[in-house]
């Protein structure tokens, strides 16, 4: 089966930022406690008119002009959300409509929780490979404030808001690209429909989140490795969902590895779950640290609980 390649990427953050500080005037915490405890520093809120949708079609435009391709070259469209704003229109669907996509091709959402973007990229490869089409748009997005508790302080000062995107390219050539998806019914993290009166916000057993993720994550990573032949030398990042430094910083001990190439910053933007992984993708091409011909190690983790590992070349398109 074909692989792909990373040729674009897009992101879109909230109009409301909220320190550590501002959340300890409402719960029995401070910015050295969550500080310590999770390496967050900042997180962004949606403000009244912004939500999981409005968000992801400002990433999605920002990709796609980035691309170079016309709204008619992207044969499907699938976004990774636990917090839609609506059970439907799906937000792929709002997506398709404001960029004006082809109604002959697919849009659909997915729920896999942190992992959410990586099965999203496994379902858009599965469409390439069987409807045909060449470039596929994946969107990571969430609303998470909608859904917590804001007198729970062992929830409500991890998560954030945010959208990613990427453009994906069906290719046939040499460049490296594996997946690895799984998961594993656990209701270790919880969340209610934000949409359903009465229905729960999110909670955690932190504990055993942390014993699964740091189990995770290298099985992960060395599957996606081992499936391409390649090592930890040969990947130029590591990109990893963004729910707690102390899970990275665990992890990149016991692998051994350089920490330099595990991108970080959840300091400024906390867990935005499906969101984690192309808001980072988005910031280091942003920033100028991702460039064409790198090989980079994509690893989510999270809520379903499910994991996901993929390993893919950035070759941005030039037209």
């Amino acid at each position: 089966m074909k692989g792909l390649r990373l040729i674009a990427t897009g992101g879109a953050l909230p109009g409301r930022t909220v320190t550590n500080e501002e959340l300890s005037r409402t719960v029995d915490t401070s910015d050295e406690w969550i500080t310590t405890r999770t390496g967050i520093r900042t997180r962004h809120y949606c403000t009244e008119g912004e939500n999981a949708a409005t968000l992801a079609i400002a990433a999605a435009k920002q990709a796609l002009q980035r691309s170079g391709l016309a709204p008619a070259d992207i044969a499907c469209c699938v976004c990774a959300t636990l917090s839609a704003p609506d059970a439907t229109p799906s937000v792929a669907c709002q997506v398709q409509a404001a960029l004006a996509l082809p109604e002959n091709r697919p849009a659909l959402d997915v729920n896999a929780a942190c992992s959410g973007f990586l099965y999203g990229t496994a379902v858009a490869r599965g469409l390439l490979a069987t409807l045909g089409g060449r470039y596929a748009l994946v969107i990571g997005t969430e609303a998470l404030s909608r859904l917590m508790d804001p007198a729970d302080r062992s929830t409500c000062v991890l998560f954030g808001d945010g959208a990613g995107a990427a453009v994906f390219e069906l290719t046939d050539t040499s460049a490296p690209f594996a997946i690895t998806l799984g998961a594993r019914g656990d209701a270790a993290i919880h969340a209610g429909g934000p949409s359903r009166a009465g229905s729960a916000p999110i909670s955690m057993d932190g504990r055993a989140v942390f014993r699964f993720a740091v189990d995770a994550l290298p099985k992960c990573l060395h599957t996606v490795l081992d499936e391409t032949g390649l090592t930890l030398d040969n990947l130029d990042w590591v990109v990893c969902h963004q729910a707690n430094s102390r899970i990275i910083d665990h992890c990149v001990k016991a692998l051994h590895a350089d920490g330099a190439k595990f991108y970080k910053n959840m300091d400024r933007h906390g867990n935005t779950s499906a969101a984690s992984i192309p808001v980072a993708l988005n910031e280091l091409a942003e920033s100028g640290q991702l460039h064409p011909g790198q090989t980079l190690a994509c690893i989510g983790f999270g809520g379903g609980l499910t994991w996901g590992g993929m390993i893919v070349e950035y070759d941005p398109a030039r037209f």
